[in-house]
């Protein structure tokens, strides 16, 4: 279950129940577990335990020298859990001696695309990191907790048990256990895409009725249910303002203006 192209030092321990894809690169002082896949591309690098039936999808790097400039080659570990999925390009740091030498990471979690976690992290059973979710050192994530994508959590921060952080939050604090944490939503509709548009080809008349329908939208007194009504009652306004009405109509988390 070894790939030819696979090289795998002779400190490691992997059990025959592995499978280790092309390019896999596996360091000395690491310690897998039975039933682990890596598919292709991954690199481990040790001191590390690995825990048994873990994915570890592409080019994700697992154990890696921490980004810490006091870091100077010490031997500093990662363990891991069970029964973990670990998806493409993830980047996981040992820990470092000021921080007690340990990156933990527990069972039964899913860590998206592009994730990182820094190095002394301590990460609980059943987390979910979505793409590109980012641990700074020494940060603790309990048990059932899921970090949005392209969150970022400060170091040394804390994130209670089943906490919800949503997607684009900088969290600078602790985050409270059972919580939704989300940053300021500030999304707005600043007009017609008309450069864009005009790009498309469309006609001067077809933009102008759309920037028409875009100002009883946005720009009049109207809410969403009136504004609509009254570009019905307006007549023909082309197949684009149709489009434009047929979609808010449609809308189940209702639209930014």
């Amino acid at each position: 279950m070894i790939h030819p192209t696979a090289i795998i030092n002779q400190g490691a321990t992997v059990p025959d129940s592995c499978s280790i894809g092309p390019y896999c690169v596996i360091s000395g002082d690491v310690d897998l577990g039975e039933e682990c896949e890596l598919m292709s591309h991954v690199v481990i690098q040790g001191p590390a335990k690995i825990g048994s039936h873990n994915r570890f999808f592409p080019f994700s790097v697992i154990g890696g020298e921490p980004q810490d400039l006091t870091f100077h080659g010490e031997k500093t570990r990662l363990e891991i859990g069970d029964h973990n999925a670990f998806r493409e390009y993830v980047t996981i740091s040992r820990g470092t001696t000021k921080g007690g030498g340990l990156t933990k990471l527990g069972s039964h979690m899913l860590i998206m695309a592009y994730a990182h976690i820094g190095h002394d992290c301590s990460v609980g059973d059943h987390v979910i990191m979505a793409n590109a979710a980012t641990l700074a050192g020494h940060v603790t994530v309990e048990d059932w907790a899921s970090v949005g994508a392209f969150s970022a959590v400060h170091q040394f921060d804390r994130v209670g048990a089943h906490a919800y952080i949503g997607g684009g939050t900088i969290v600078t604090q602790d985050v409270l256990p059972f919580s939704k944490c989300v940053a300021p939503r500030e999304s707005r509709t600043y007009g017609v895409n008309a450069i864009g548009l005009e790009r498309r080809g469309f006609s001067k008349e077809r933009i102008s009725k759309i920037q028409h329908a875009f100002r009883v939208l946005l720009n009049s007194k109207l809410n969403t249910t009136q504004a609509l009504e009254k570009l019905r009652t307006e007549g023909d306004q082309g197949d684009d303002v149709a489009l434009l009405v047929r979609f808010i109509e449609s809308s189940e988390r209702g639209v930014i203006k």
